[in-house]
């Protein structure tokens, strides 16, 4: 049983990726469980060098420590291998030659379904294939933690997803299903943007016989233009509230009480310590959320 904050090393830590990270913290604490770092660098090529330290750095300085050694994506491709081979053998994928543009140009919100019946095979003929995943007849249904009852039905929302890409990289959706299992996460918190792979990593759980984590998503913190606050669009580093500053603790304070608010609850004004802050926080979340954890495989 544990929980887990799994960052993509593609920058700094800012204050969006601080309140998921806070609101896992805080759930694994108030359950008694473990909380676990891993940094979710399957897709290479868009990690920053060094943007992991800086992430871990980080989230130490503001009280936030692993309770168990860092684990990296990156290194555990052996395992996303033998899932993959299991999926192969029960017969629940296929490949699929259509690129990302070719898609976006039909307009397509979801994947049409182009290659499913073609039964096509990676080599000289059809060159290098992404592969995906054959969907469930019906809707899946969970119980999401923060915001209620939840069904998804894949057929009419994202359509057969990718789980390995045509450049032999593995997808986000495989790749956190199987740490999930093979680290023991028993409870999901993550920002609500991530609320539409919810569907995809069940189905993924259910193919592979892996357990079903509890989930909750939480609010998402908005850049000033409305949008999705991200590296992308530059929010910047969180450390750069203290640094230089001589009373760093009391900037660090500022930005955890910023974070508390985005999720609902109150600041808590009179910490005179990170210590202090974590204290009063985990009392508020217990309050607000330890008679909600449910059973894991609800």
């Amino acid at each position: 049983m544990a929980a887990r904050f799994a960052p993509s090393p593609t920058g700094e830590l800012h204050q969006g990726s601080l309140v998921a990270a806070m609101a896992s913290y805080l759930d694994a604490k108030v359950a008694g469980e473990p909380w676990l770092i891993r940094i979710e660098d399957v897709d290479q090529p868009r990690s920053v060098p060094g943007a992991d330290l800086a992430i871990i750095h980080t989230l130490a300085q503001l009280g936030m420590h692993s309770d168990g050694p860092v684990v990296y994506q990156s290194q555990r491709f052996a395992l996303y291998e033998q899932a993959f081979a299991r999926l192969q053998a029960l017969d629940q994928l296929f490949g699929c030659q259509c690129s990302r543009r070719e898609l976006e140009e039909q307009g397509a919100t979801r994947y049409p379904g182009t290659c499913r019946d073609l039964q096509l095979q990676a080599g000289i003929s059809h060159g290098p294939l992404a592969w995906r995943v054959k969907l469930p007849m019906a809707p899946i249904e969970w119980t999401d933690r923060w915001l209620g009852p939840q069904t998804d039905d894949l057929r009419k929302t994202s359509g057969e997803f990718v789980i390995r890409r045509k450049d032999g990289l593995w997808a986000y959706q495989l790749a956190v299903v199987v740490d999930d299992a093979a680290q023991g996460v028993s409870s999901v918190v993550r920002g609500a943007d991530l609320l539409d792979s919810t569907a995809r990593q069940i189905h993924l759980q259910q193919l592979l016989g892996l357990p079903r984590p509890r989930y909750m998503h939480v609010p998402v913190v908005l850049a000033a233009n409305g949008e999705k606050l991200s590296k992308q669009n530059g929010a910047s580093p969180v450390a750069a509230a203290w640094a230089d500053r001589a009373d760093a603790w009391l900037a660090q304070l500022q930005v955890l009480n910023l974070a508390l608010t985005s999720l609902q609850l109150e600041p808590v004004p009179k910490a005179t310590d990170i210590h202090a802050f974590w204290s009063g926080a985990t009392a508020q979340w217990a309050a607000r959320w330890s008679g909600a954890l449910g059973p894991a495989t609800q």
